[in-house]
């Protein structure tokens, strides 16, 4: 077996590295379960939100995937399913209209503003209360650090 380049990870950053996968994992399920009786998933409960926070409520769909962390594919299936439940609606752009936007209908925006408390209290409750003010702080350096990390 080949040695990595920085050598292996010491047994504390081994702890570390283990808590944050099992913590990521941890919110994501917590976080989805406060959606489920609004029917919606956290990626499309994220598309909805960013919809929302767009002028008109449209956004090109590239641009959506991007803000989301989303390939195009994933996020055209997710687009797609929410489509279908009246949701959100597929256009051609205005300004150019060869690329395509999403914009969020009324039903989507009404659904939107019905979950966000259940949402935001889950958010609260499993990450923002469960951190310390300067863990949280130090925190949201550190992800800013590996947010900057290039591909």
């Amino acid at each position: 077996m080949t040695e990595p380049q920085g050598g292996w990870l010491s047994e504390s950053q081994q702890k570390t590295w283990r808590s944050y996968l099992l913590a990521k994992t941890h919110i994501e399920q917590y976080l989805e379960g406060a959606l489920e009786d609004y029917g919606l998933s956290l990626p499309e409960y994220e598309l909805l939100v960013r919809l929302s926070e767009s002028p008109e409520h449209t956004i090109r769909m590239g641009e959506l995937a991007a803000s989301v962390g989303h390939s195009r594919s994933r996020l055209t299936h997710t687009v797609k399913r929410m489509e279908q439940a009246g949701y959100v609606v597929r256009e051609s752009c205005a300004s150019d209209g060869r690329g395509v936007q999403a914009r969020m209908t009324e039903s989507g925006y009404d659904l939107l503003k019905r979950a966000a408390p259940a949402h935001v209290d889950s958010v609260r409750r499993v990450f923002v209360d469960a951190i310390a003010p300067d863990d949280y702080a130090a925190l949201g350096r550190a992800m800013s650090s590996v947010l900057a990390v290039a591909d």
